[in-house]
């Protein structure tokens, strides 16, 4: 499946930080449920790697669930054992370099002009720009004039209300942690997070009005 076309078309990343594997695994079938397919499972979860293996068993090939938060090339070798379908790095780290040699498709995190130039011309397939707030969806604008083609994430504090704003500015999705996610990978309420995922969507269709 092509991963950033799917990117391009549902708009929305979900993040998954969780205290265990099992956890994990409630927030992304609450999640696929209410809509939101595409899934990272961030490493900072413990487990996280059995969790991505048993999402990856449970879902099919339309779900899309990868790595996040992939520092070492150990990680690397760890979740693509374990069946991620992609790999999500916060900068360019030495897990972002081995995923590419591993050709899984890499999310690499960058800021700067610089940084993003470098994740590109690594291998990466987009770039998560992070964090996304620092400067806002008036940054992606001023992306876009030199770099007109680079496919780009906005991740880290994007909620409902600027999600529409980064989409229209040029990113092509975007990334949801904990706006997303609330409390709800530390035992909060499920069908809270179900509403939350609703709002998102309901934000990301208000682009295509």
């Amino acid at each position: 499946m092509d991963l950033l076309a799917e990117l391009t078309q549902r708009k929305v990343l979900a993040i998954i930080r969780a205290d265990g594997p099992d956890r994990a695994l409630e927030c992304i079938r609450t999640l696929v449920t209410a809509g939101i397919t595409i899934l990272e499972v961030s490493l900072t979860t413990p487990g996280g790697a059995e969790a991505i293996a048993k999402a990856r068993s449970e879902f099919d090939p339309s779900v899309l669930i990868g790595a996040g938060t992939v520092i070492t090339s150990d990680q690397a070798d760890e979740v693509a054992a374990a069946g991620a379908g992609f790999v999500v790095t916060p900068a360019i780290t030495q897990g972002a370099h081995r995923s590419v040699a591993l050709n899984l498709p890499l999310l690499c995190g960058a800021l700067t002009p610089t940084e993003i130039v470098t994740a590109l011309d690594l291998g990466a397939l987009a770039v998560k720009v992070f964090p996304a707030k620092l400067h806002g969806p008036g940054y992606f604008r001023e992306l876009r004039a030199p770099l007109p083609d680079a496919p780009l994430i906005a991740v880290g504090g994007v909620d409902a209300t600027t999600t529409p704003q980064y989409l229209a500015a040029g990113a092509l999705a975007v990334g949801l942690g904990s706006p997303l996610l609330g409390d709800a990978g530390t035992g909060g309420s499920l069908a809270d997070l179900a509403d939350r995922a609703a709002t998102f969507l309901a934000a990301v269709r208000s682009t295509d009005a």
